[in-house]
């Protein structure tokens, strides 16, 4: 079923499905994925903690220049265009046509892999920022 809301939505509504079918949540893969990366990150030390947490800090601020590659493509492209319409159209639509749509799977994907990755690096920095605060709240009460 398609739905404009988004994926956040979908989950909701997986959710929801499963309780309502008396499914235990912890058993979908969803959130026993999130348990697994919690757990690991639980027993790790603080201070190897904070240097893995800063590290995926970099890692997900660094996943910008997917989008500055995608958007430098097509001014590339046209700072050569009249050349290329020369090599694509030489043989007639067909060169064309094969350049437009592995550049369109290139660019649609490239995407794609920006926003999961960067999501994915936004879970793991709150997990690791989560655990960090709940350690520092932890020692600062005893």
């Amino acid at each position: 079923m398609f739905s404009s809301r988004g994926d956040a939505h979908k989950l909701y509504i997986k959710f929801k499905k499963a309780q309502n079918q008396n499914q235990s949540l912890d058993d979908l893969k969803e959130l026993i994925e999130i348990e697994e990366i919690k757990s690991f990150y639980n027993n790790q030390e603080s201070s190897t903690l904070e240097k893995i947490y800063y590290r995926v800090l970099k890692e997900k601020n660094g996943m910008g220049m997917i989008p500055v590659f995608v958007s430098a493509g097509p001014w590339l492209l046209f700072l050569f265009s009249k050349k290329l319409q020369e090599v694509l159209f030489q043989n007639g639509s067909l060169p064309f046509i094969i350049f437009i749509t592995l550049y369109l799977i290139i660019l649609t994907s490239s995407v794609i892999l920006h926003f999961r990755e960067k999501a994915w690096a936004a879970i793991h920095s709150t997990i690791i920022k989560d655990i960090l605060n709940d350690r520092k709240m932890k020692s600062s009460s005893t």
